[in-house]
């Protein structure tokens, strides 16, 4: 589960590759994961959690304490 987005829950899917002569072969498309640790104020702690960039847009956009509550609601620890 290390390329899995823990927010959001993207993983690698599988397409094609094609060449210039219109071959084509499989190949898969690995989502954009980093290891990233946000301060959570309520708690007074740090969480670690492996996001992909488009799941930190989504924090700087929501905040880390509503996409937590909404990860805890999911039944996803933290």
């Amino acid at each position: 589960m290390s390329g899995i987005c823990q927010v959001t829950g993207r993983r690698a899917v599988s397409g094609n590759k094609v060449s210039r002569a219109n071959n084509k072969t499989k190949r898969l498309f690995k989502p954009n994961i980093r290891s990233q640790r946000f301060w959570l104020a309520s708690e007074n702690r740090w969480v670690r959690l492996r996001v992909s960039t488009a799941a930190m847009r989504t924090i700087d956009k929501n905040g880390i304490d509503a996409v937590v509550a909404g990860m805890r609601r999911e039944g996803k620890r933290v």
